[in-house]
């Protein structure tokens, strides 16, 4: 049984490195592969589960909506995908905006300023919740403190083409807004 669950953590470690978040290979062609293989796991705009005790996110004035950043589509080239941006998006790049969602951090510690925020909560330690297209990678000045509640982030969003991490978005010069 031990060895079992060796071999299962394992498995969940390979998938999570290949998925993007440890190995930073989000829009390399095998993770894609693997995702597509595992149900879809860690591709998409993500998916809020219903018994899940947090709230979804609620469409906010003044906010930049998950399906507009969710809209953006995607073409196979060589070993990787290539975002395809509609030009809502693209009028985004390099403007103040804020955005809203949940904290995966990528540091250790109850502060960060070095994170990924989703469209949805995370439900699975081992599991990406969304694809690139529900992820936006954030830095910020002053660091926040982790919530699994939705947060607010406010900050320079730049619309990537060419992530070498195979993200979409990146926020930087963030500060976190009162709720």
């Amino acid at each position: 049984m031990n060895r079992l669950l060796r071999m299962a953590s394992l498995a969940a470690f390979v998938f999570v490195a290949l998925s993007g978040v440890m190995g930073g290979v989000m829009g390399n062609f095998a993770g894609v592969a693997m995702a597509q293989a595992a149900g879809g796991i860690g591709s998409g705009p993500g998916y809020h589960d219903p018994r899940s005790p947090i709230k979804p996110l609620q469409e906010r004035a003044g906010v930049v909506a998950w399906t507009l950043l969710s809209s953006v589509t995607t073409k196979v080239e060589k070993d990787k995908l290539t975002p395809i941006f509609p030009p809502q998006i693209l009028a985004l790049d390099k403007q103040k905006v804020r955005v809203q969602g949940f904290m995966m951090p990528l540091e250790p510690g109850d502060k960060q300023q070095h994170f990924l925020l989703s469209s949805v909560p995370t439900s699975c330690a081992f599991c990406v919740p969304a694809g690139p297209e529900g992820l936006i990678e954030v830095r910020t000045r002053q660091a926040v403190r982790y919530s699994l509640e939705a947060i607010t982030i406010e900050g320079q969003l730049s619309v990537l083409s060419d992530d070498a991490y195979g993200m979409f978005y990146r926020l930087v010069d963030g500060q976190a807004l009162k709720p």
